[in-house]
């Protein structure tokens, strides 16, 4: 069975390795994107298998700013996205429209012609076709609807509007030095194996499946067994924006070759609870710890009155203390937790539903001592902290390592 890759979307993503946890900073002379580093850098193994780059977040659109400042894209174009992103060459990449960026234009603000040459011109290994997404889909639960009037015609537009730009891209893409895939959108699993078919017919060999984001891992195995019978053995598909890593070998099974997801990054601190990702698909909840000078929610709370700026500013320190004392074996599990309810109760006297029974989950298994990720071996307990961009980002970057060892071992016989 061929093995499934991961390809990370680039967001800026990258963490500042000369940053002190016990002085709370960094070096405040460094560039970021020069002097700080991606996963892909700071981890000794692979993160992922490549990088995925959205010419939006690079170039921007008409109604939405680039990601990258105007000398960032001007080095970008001029190195190449390779050595501007600094991967290795062992590593695909792999670029996009970053058609979310433009889902309520009517049209893409894109024209084939510049999408082939930014791609040609930045070295991606990769180049998907300009699309248009659809987002409606058909489901099989007692609550679905049909697709029907003014939404069906849309949908309609939207999906030959994708395949007359993949067409043209192909053409254009001939003598390009990247690999052009086709984008298949549709509404149910019919029409997403119809435009598939299309492609197949235009030459594509490797196609993407957009789209299906917001869908319900049922409803992608829908999809793609519609489309099995009709996909050429050669064909590869790429899913767009999808991992659901537990499924990586039937997703296998179906031609998907590779996928790209921010997920594993983003819930290490948007996630309300499962922030910590483990090996076996569990996930612990990391351990708040607000920053009285930094947190805007708490910082509100002080300027009304409703927390008390100096307890606040004590029991901070105090947790960060127990915290660390606890990891070296100095402090017991039961006065940790004490002191963290206090600091729990102190920012947020109203808490309807406390973490404290959560902190004592992850404390007492101290995930990090056993995970061999760069992240947890050098860091430790910081990575297990909820609190600014640097412990945050980089437990991010240990739940992308875990993703993409749990995607290796689905594919180990």
């Amino acid at each position: 069975m061929k093995k499934v890759k991961f390809f990370f979307p680039d967001s800026h993503d990258y963490v500042d390795p000369s940053f002190d946890f016990l002085k709370e900073q960094g070096n405040e002379h460094r560039i970021r994107q020069r002097d700080d580093v991606y996963p892909h850098e700071l981890m000794a193994d692979d993160p992922y298998d490549g990088m995925l780059v959205s010419k939006a977040i690079v170039d921007g659109t008409e109604k939405g700013s680039s990601k990258y400042s105007i000398a960032q894209r001007q080095r970008f174009l001029r190195q190449g996205a390779r050595k501007f992103l600094r991967l290795p060459a062992r590593m695909g990449l792999m670029g996009d429209c970053g058609a979310f960026s433009y889902v309520s234009e009517y049209e893409p603000p894109y024209s084939v012609e510049e999408v082939a040459e930014f791609y040609e011109r930045s070295g991606f290994d990769y180049g998907i076709s300009v699309d248009h997404i659809i987002f409606q889909f058909e489901t099989e639960n007692v609550k679905a609807k049909k697709v029907t009037g003014d939404e069906l015609v849309e949908c309609k537009r939207r999906q030959q509007l994708t395949l007359d730009l993949a067409r043209d891209f192909l053409e254009v893409s001939q003598h390009c030095g990247f690999t052009p895939l086709g984008v298949a959108h549709g509404w149910n699993p019919t029409t997403m194996a119809e435009s598939v078919a299309a492609l197949q017919k235009m030459g594509y060999k490797r196609v993407t499946l957009g789209g299906m984001v917001p869908l319900k891992t049922e409803d992608i195995f829908r999809a793609l067994e519609a489309i099995d019978p009709i996909r050429s053995s050669s064909t590869e598909m790429h899913l767009l924006g999808v991992s659901r890593v537990a499924n990586a070998e039937k997703f296998g099974d179906y031609g998907v070759s590779s996928f790209d997801t921010t997920s594993p990054l983003m819930q290490a601190f948007k996630d309300a609870k499962n922030n910590y990702h483990l090996k076996d698909g569990s996930a612990y909840s990391a351990i708040r710890v607000p920053q009285v000078d930094g947190n805007p929610a708490l910082k509100r709370a002080i300027q009304r009155g409703a927390v008390d700026q100096d307890k606040a500013k004590k029991l901070e320190r105090e947790s960060l203390k127990v915290l660390r004392a606890f990891d070296r074996g100095d402090e017991t599990l039961e006065a940790t937790l004490n002191v963290l309810s206090e600091y729990e109760c102190l920012i947020d006297p109203s808490l309807k539903k406390s973490y404290i029974s959560r902190y004592k989950d992850i404390l007492e298994a101290s995930p990090w001592k056993t995970c061999s990720c760069s992240v947890c071996s050098t860091v430790g307990i910081e990575v297990a902290i909820f609190r600014g961009a640097e412990r945050n980002r980089r437990r991010g970057f240990h739940n992308i390592y875990v993703l993409h060892e749990r995607l290796k071992s689905a594919f180990v016989k």
